[in-house]
């Protein structure tokens, strides 16, 4: 077993507990909302939580995950507890033997501009928890400085969502419940341009990308500030919603898919920013 802050504390191996019932019980919304805690599963997501800046509450570890993964153990410290793995897998069935407690996140807007972004992803009516923790997750990989939720959106403590997002919801602020037209206009007024992500766009990705950082006048740059509005996976964005963007922009599409999902449509326009805002090499 590994030695470190917690490795001699009792074993717990009720999976019938008290204890062992409210941390399964943080997968409702309703409890999640009441104890102002989610739950946090597997060793990556976790890893992150307790390596970052997350207010971690608990951890609750298998002795086998403690030799396997001392850096969640050691990370943990006095909020290490060692259980049993029926313990474990009665919390949930999705740990791994690493399972966590973490205080819910409150990133605000007003911070997120404070730190004058300079990429953001605005997403609008997204409810699938797995396609917005995958745009979480893309939106760190390239860069961003912010997710936004409208307030129509899936619960960012979302178990599923949680997951989906392998930890990057520990390294982004991701803000939720905004009201759409309002972030929309603290968007623009804090400098950034607001492309909506749209099949029908009528300006074409690869087109702006060639131009960027010279984009000429009524071309969006994409070497300017912006927020990428992303629309629900079912409809995409809704009129009144493409509306408020000040272009729509599509991927384009060369073999013969239909489209693109949400996730996917995402991850290509935030590394298309990504690379107009790099500096180039030299």
């Amino acid at each position: 077993m590994a030695d470190g802050p917690g490795a001699l504390a009792d074993l717990l191996t009720n999976p019938r507990a008290d204890r062992v019932k409210a941390v399964r019980a943080l997968a409702q919304r309703s409890v999640r909302d009441r104890a102002g805690r989610f739950l946090v599963e597997g060793p990556q997501a976790v890893r992150e939580a307790v390596t970052g800046a997350a207010p971690v509450h608990d951890v609750y570890l298998t002795p086998a995950a403690a030799d396997r993964y001392p850096e969640i153990a050691q990370g943990a410290g006095t909020r290490l507890r060692l259980a049993s793995p029926e313990v474990v897998d009665a919390m949930s069935a999705d740990a791994q033997g690493v399972v966590a407690v973490v205080d819910q996140l409150a990133a605000s807007l007003g911070a997120v501009l404070d730190g004058a972004p300079r990429l953001v992803a605005l997403l609008a009516h997204v409810r699938d928890p797995g396609n917005a923790g995958t745009v979480i997750r893309a939106a760190d990989a390239a860069g961003a400085d912010a997710v936004l939720l409208s307030a129509a959106s899936v619960d960012v403590h979302n178990p599923k969502l949680v997951r989906s997002t392998a930890g990057s919801l520990f390294h982004v602020p991701v803000v939720e419940g905004l009201d759409l037209a309002a972030a929309v206009d603290a968007l623009r007024t804090a400098g950034l341009a607001v492309l909506a992500a749209d099949g029908t766009g009528e300006h074409d990705l690869d087109d702006l990308l060639d131009v960027a950082g010279a984009a000429p006048d009524g071309l969006p740059d994409l070497a300017r500030p912006t927020a990428w509005l992303f629309g629900n996976e079912a409809w995409g964005l809704r009129d009144e919603d493409r509306a408020l963007a000040d272009a729509a922009v599509r991927v384009p599409i060369r073999g013969r898919a239909e489209s693109l999902n949400l996730a996917t449509a995402a991850t290509v326009c935030l590394y298309a920013s990504g690379r107009a805002h790099r500096a180039p090499r030299g």
